[in-house]
């Protein structure tokens, strides 16, 4: 049942840029995998499923790095510290279920930009998309995942980019968060060699997001995808704070 949710949960958060790493940790926590594996399992996910996004960007020329700049001076370095952080179990699921529930709110609401070419753009200060950064890699790094699904809707919000370019860049964010908040978590791992068995993980999730990728350009419109995400996004979050509170 796992491998088929992960495969799920791929494709459809590759088919509007994301890993799908909340989910991922939803899973884990609601099928009883052991704790310390979570956030580092969740983590491997997101890497390979964004890199196959990412790639496709850097083919097409869609990726603006001095865009992201300051949001990943301040997140770079607070999502590997807050994977080095020691939480207990219990705080890890609560942190989870509201990264869950805010970030599915928030896509839903905002579903429809996805669909638009255009916006009048505001620019961000400089101190301020650091802190940003800073605040969404810190949560990040702690719970293990890439904070896309958290940063693409306050800059939708913020309106700090055309949607194409708030997409691509939540993309690029997942991927650079993920390694420096696995970075960072695998620093509890006593041998590396404990994440053997779930390598099936690894490759079901790469056959999804590539699936996702196709989905994106061929077939689904965006703004649809993005509803079908975040719809997903709160069940998960549903069935994971009945298991943590009742």
């Amino acid at each position: 049942m796992l491998p088929i949710l992960f495969f799920s949960i791929a494709t459809i958060y590759a088919s509007v840029g994301f890993g799908g790493g909340t989910s991922y940790l939803a899973l884990l926590t609601i099928f009883d995998i052991e704790y310390l594996y979570i956030p580092i399992i969740a983590l491997i996910c997101n890497i390979i499923v964004v890199a196959g996004n990412c790639f496709n960007y850097v083919r097409a020329g869609n990726l603006n790095i001095k865009f992201l700049t300051p949001y990943f001076l301040g997140s770079i370095p607070l999502a590997y510290i807050g994977g080095t952080f020691q939480i207990t179990k219990e705080f890890f699921q609560i942190l989870l279920f509201f990264c869950l529930m805010t970030s599915g709110v928030l896509l839903f609401l905002q579903a429809n930009q996805y669909q638009l070419k255009k916006q009048i753009i505001k620019k961000i200060p400089f101190f301020m998309a650091i802190l940003i950064g800073a605040g969404i890699g810190l949560i990040s790094g702690i719970v293990g995942i890439g904070g896309g699904i958290l940063l693409s809707p306050i800059l939708f919000n913020l309106k700090a980019a055309q949607p194409k370019q708030i997409v691509v860049a939540a993309s690029l964010f997942i991927l650079i968060n993920s390694i420096a908040g696995f970075l960072g978590q695998i620093q509890k791992l006593d041998n590396f060699l404990e994440l053997q068995p779930y390598l099936y993980l690894f490759l079901t999730v790469l056959l999804g997001g590539q699936l996702g990728n196709f989905l994106n350009v061929k077939i689904l419109k965006s703004h649809i995808l993005a509803i079908l995400t975040s719809v997903l996004v709160l069940f998960v979050a549903i069935r994971l704070g009945l298991k943590i509170f009742f």
